[in-house]
């Protein structure tokens, strides 16, 4: 793999990676300090690929950036609902009164996330990590709050969308940017791919030296989403190895068909490695250091738990593993002798 730059843009500048497709980043206040944000040229101004997250110190940064364009903002994409990405995109979107694009299934989460719990209890969220093994004081911190997180760092959003689908051709003044959807990080993330330039954007799909959270969360406890993920990688080998990769974290490379033959390994040695610790019955919790070698903040454990199960989950489907309820209500995970990873 070869990076194209150093070192990431600062926040409020631009770096122009290809004619008409300018790079900037935002701060994010996480472990992970920044979110690699895109304009592309579209017809009469600049198109918006992701926003960053909705706090004031993105606002102003976007303002200033407004400012340095030589024409409006156009429209606005956002490849998936996480809210470093949709943060600001109905603030911005609303602001020039321009076309919001997005695929369904992320759209509707998002809305459904932003309106809350609406009066709904927090069982389901304390039995998701009771079956994990928390103990009950970690399992407060985790559920403590008013479940209005997303929509304090998320600008409401547009009521009306255009639909972004698998295969369909974004035109964008000169130019036609492919949609390509990847699953597993979200529901239905959607990456651009731009043939005459041989740009990718891969939003979090796709990233180098960090791999992307495949987490199986207490919305859906048995999503398969590594599968997912593991399904809709392949289909980016299929674009030339020498594509530029716009990565919405760390920096642009080039290097594709590498990375995604890294990432399959990665969760695949993952998977190994979980087979043979279940070689004994083990929940999640005990399972967390097979994945996680360092301490995991309560922030890190939310991430660590569904990543873990969703591998779990993969290796369950497949009857690798098996799985049940222990007489504590904690589930526990114990490898076939049967069956085995190919």
């Amino acid at each position: 793999m070869e990076y194209l730059y150093d070192k990431q843009v600062e926040p409020g500048e631009l770096i122009e990676v290809a004619d008409g497709v300018l790079w900037l980043t935002m701060p994010l206040p996480f472990e992970l300090d920044h979110i690699n944000l895109y304009l592309i040229r579209g017809e009469g101004g600049w198109v918006v690929v992701d926003t960053g997250i909705g706090t004031s110190t993105t606002k102003a940064l976007w303002e200033h950036i407004f400012k340095k364009l030589d024409g409006p903002i156009v429209g606005v994409i956002v490849t998936h609902l996480h809210p470093d990405h949709i943060g600001l995109a109905g603030w911005i979107a609303d602001t020039f009164n321009v076309p919001f694009y997005m695929s369904q299934t992320e759209y509707f989460t998002a809305r459904a996330f932003a309106a809350g719990r609406n009066g709904a209890t927090v069982d389901r969220d304390v039995q998701y990590y009771q079956r994990a093994g928390l103990d009950e004081v970690m399992i407060a911190k985790l559920t403590s709050g008013d479940g209005k997180g997303y929509s304090s760092v998320v600008s409401p959003l547009p009521i009306s969308y255009t639909r972004l689908k698998q295969g369909m051709v974004l035109s964008l003044g000169d130019n036609e940017w492919n949609v390509m959807i990847g699953r597993g990080h979200s529901p239905e993330h959607a990456c651009l791919y731009n043939k005459k330039k041989n740009i990718l954007i891969s939003g979090d799909h796709i990233l180098p030296i960090i791999t992307p959270n495949i987490g199986a969360y207490s919305t859906e406890p048995d999503a398969n989403t590594l599968d997912d993920y593991l399904d809709t990688l392949p289909q980016f080998k299929a674009l030339p190895n020498d594509t530029t990769v716009l990565p919405a974290h760390k920096l642009p490379f080039i290097g594709l068909h590498e990375r995604v033959d890294s990432l399959m390994a990665h969760h695949h040695d993952h998977l190994e490695a979980l087979q043979i610790a279940c070689e004994r019955s083990q929940t999640v919790v005990e399972l967390l250091p097979v994945m996680f070698k360092r301490k995991l903040s309560s922030r890190n454990m939310v991430f660590a738990v569904a990543e873990c199960l969703s591998h779990l989950n993969y290796l369950h489907s497949k009857g690798i593993v098996s799985r049940t309820l222990n007489s504590e209500g904690v589930f526990e995970f114990k490898a076939s002798e049967a069956k085995r990873l190919s």
